[in-house]
């Protein structure tokens, strides 16, 4: 059977996919993707900041060597040091001491020291108490826990476990939750001190892997434990004797108020060494204050579901065949080699940006599959050479349909040469839009939530803009950025600008019950629009640009966008685009707003809010208000306009400028005959 030629880079990239997923299953790649995943966390880890609600008390060399100068103790210190620390804590209101220390054996000062321990421990009202355990051997009969010793136990408000959980290569990544062995449930020293919490485990990115008895979570590390807030034991034994001797201590008990404390040995030779993604020398209660961490900052690091990694590999294995056959489309052996190189280049660069940008938000995706597909499919399909005739015009019409109209199509389709590097200057109508709030409203939305919520948003207003002749300059996050009568001629432009303004805010209106639904309040966009010259192009490089706009026309149009914040309004536009629409025949009314002197502009401007002729007759009593204000405000009468100003308290914008006219007020402007009667506008 002849295959037909169009379809070879789809079948080699389904080939490779396969290919790639058949070694994935085998587990051949698990020893790079755990190298990988170490290489992504050292790289990431000093972006993140430790929680400041941990704080370390440690037990290091200096510790020990004035301990024995001032109290005459060897190592192992006696528990009566720790008594103290925990009593000073409780004092304090600490959320919870940890001791991430054994007292499996009775102490080298005797009984007695335990016992006197142990009645710290139990004499506490404020603060829980949490001693380590140990267990080794498999998740049976067999399993050994190293307890600690009676009095102790007893008294301590919780038990946890320091067991680790490592990989394959005796690294540690994850730690486990809980155990259960034995018949007891044994709370991992990480989680020991909020495991009483409400929903605790709800909190939890819960992970299971075959063949473990024991749920286990993703670590996120935040670099050395060393950028904890810490302090040495003795640090804290010298504050506790200023304290008890009436005198001022360096460190007050209230500076642990509410803080889980963990007390670690952290001198060579005593403390407990694991190897984590951020070095092979790692104190074990490292991992315990990770995952503190990590649950206090809710900083666990989260697998990329199985399927959403299957499809990334498999659009990697397209993009590779496809990178090769384009190169393999230039007119010279020059140009193929030089494009393959950059290409692959871009593409292995994009591939590592992505996955470690999702690694920045938490987020472990597969990366060594990926990288394999990308480099077979690429060199797979290096000496594919196939044409489709009209390939060119389907190129135009797929890639531009989302951001220019059928008309401005059909022409760049009938006159390829427009797609050519280079601008024209061009009487246009710009348009900037902003979701008001967005930036909460993304804070309290999933990512997935979210991208539903911004594409619905995008499209509803992209294809106003788009019917009315508009053609997208760019997405900016939720912003949208248009303009009119330009690649195509379109006399009335900024009717139409202004008139699909409208109809999106009338749309946005119309979904507000959908909003509500999905984000819990309506959505509202701020505009801004301005007609002016503009040089307008194909601007970037011979191998990728944008058909774009730049200008000081364009600046202001983003200015206006910016101004509706402070104005109370949610669409304005520029004397220049009202004058232009009123010529055109517009049926908008203009409301005044005032003259304004943008940032980066010399000379103020006058500034509208259009509106439609029944948006106009229904807050008739609320503008006729304004107007008098305004009159009275640019005739430098400032007391009178406020007075006018502050009563209108129905109209958003009379409210700004009662409050703009106090502030000169209080200034000691009060108006004279060189008043100019504008605002100064102090940000974007």
């Amino acid at each position: 059977m002849k295959i037909n030629k169009k379809h070879v880079p789809f079948i080699i990239s389904v080939l490779v996919f396969v290919l790639i997923l058949g070694l994935e299953q085998a587990g051949l790649f698990n020893f790079l993707e755990l190298k990988s995943y170490d290489s992504r966390m050292n790289r990431t880890s000093h972006l993140r900041r430790p929680s400041q609600d941990i704080i370390l008390v440690i037990v290091n060399q200096q510790s020990l060597d004035e301990a024995s100068e001032k109290y005459g103790w060897s190592f192992p210190w006696p528990r009566e040091a720790w008594g103290k620390i925990y009593e000073y804590m409780d004092a304090g209101n600490a959320a919870s001491v940890t001791y991430d220390i054994l007292f499996s054996e009775t102490s080298t000062y005797g009984k007695n020291d335990d016992i006197a321990f142990a009645e710290k421990l139990a004499e506490g009202h404020n603060t829980k108490s949490c001693i380590a355990q140990f267990w080794n051997g498999e998740y049976d009969q067999e399993a050994t826990i190293t307890k600690p010793v009676k009095e102790i136990l007893n008294s301590a408000s919780l038990l946890s476990t320091t067991t680790s959980l490592k990989d394959s290569d005796d690294i540690i990544r994850r730690c486990r939750i809980e155990d259960k062995v034995q018949g007891e449930n044994l709370v991992f020293m990480g989680f020991a001190p909020i495991a009483d919490e409400e929903n605790f485990r709800d909190k939890l990115p819960v992970m299971h892997k075959k063949g473990e008895y024991t749920d286990s979570v993703k670590l996120t590390f935040k670099g050395d434990i060393n950028r904890y807030v810490r302090y040495s034991a003795m640090e804290i034994l010298n504050s506790i004797d200023a304290y008890n001797n009436g005198d001022e201590p360096e460190y007050e008990p209230e500076n642990f108020e509410n803080a889980h404390i963990f007390v670690i040995y952290y001198a060579s030779g005593i403390f407990d060494i694991c190897s984590s993604p951020i070095g092979k020398v790692y104190p074990g209660g490292g991992i315990s204050i990770t995952a503190l961490d990590n649950y206090l900052t809710d900083d666990f690091m989260r697998t990329v579901p199985y399927f959403l990694n299957l499809l990334a590999l498999f659009l990697v294995c397209i993009l590779g065949t496809m990178i090769s056959v384009f190169s393999s489309k230039r007119k010279s052996t020059r140009t193929v080699i030089a494009s393959n190189i950059i290409l692959f280049s871009l593409g292995i660069f994009l591939i590592y940006e992505v996955n470690k940008g999702l690694f920045i938000l938490k987020y472990d995706a597969l990366f060594i599959p990926l990288l394999a597909g990308f480099v077979i499919s690429f060199f797979s399909a290096a000496s594919v050479d196939y044409f489709m005739e009209g390939k060119q015009k389907r190129f135009i019409k797929n890639a531009f349909s989302q951001y220019l109209s059928p008309v401005v199509i059909n022409q760049l389709i009938s006159n390829p040469d427009n797609l050519k590097l280079g601008g024209e200057r061009r009487f246009i109508t710009m348009f900037f839009s902003d979701v008001e709030s967005f930036t909460s409203l993304s804070e309290n939305l999933s990512p997935e939530a979210l991208t539903e919520i911004l594409n619905i948003y995008l499209g509803e207003l992209s294809k106003i803009i788009l019917e009315s002749g508009g053609t997208i300059d760019k997405y900016e996050g939720d912003a949208i950025i248009a303009f009119w009568n330009a690649p195509a001629d379109i006399p009335d432009h900024s009717v139409r600008a202004l008139e699909a303004a409208v109809k999106c805010q009338e749309r946005l209106q119309e979904m507000n019950d959908y909003f509500l639904k999905k984000v819990g309040r309506g959505m509202w966009t701020r505009i801004g629009i301005n007609t002016g010259f503009a040089v307008v192009g194909n601007m970037g490089s011979e191998s990728r640009f944008d058909y774009t706009m730049f200008g000081d026309s364009v600046n202001l149009a983003a200015r206006l966008e910016g101004l509706n914040k402070q104005f109370g309004t949610y669409l304005l536009c520029s004397e220049n685009t009202k004058k232009h629409a009123e010529e055109c025949g517009t049926n908008l009314f203009f409301r005044e707003i005032g003259k304004v002197q943008v940032i980066g502009k010399s000379e103020a401007v006058k500034i509208f809010e259009p509106m439609t002729i029944m948006q106009a007759e229904k807050t008739e009593n609320e503008r006729l208000a304004f107007e008098k204000g305004l009159e009275m405000f640019y005739s430098g009468k400032l007391k009178k306009a406020e007075d006018i100003f502050s009563k209108n308290e129905k109209d958003k914008t009379s409210l700004f400028y009662a409050k703009k006219c106090r502030q000169l007020l209080d200034d000691g402007i009060t108006g004279d005959k060189n008043w100019p009667g504008i605002f100064v506008a102090e940000s974007k």
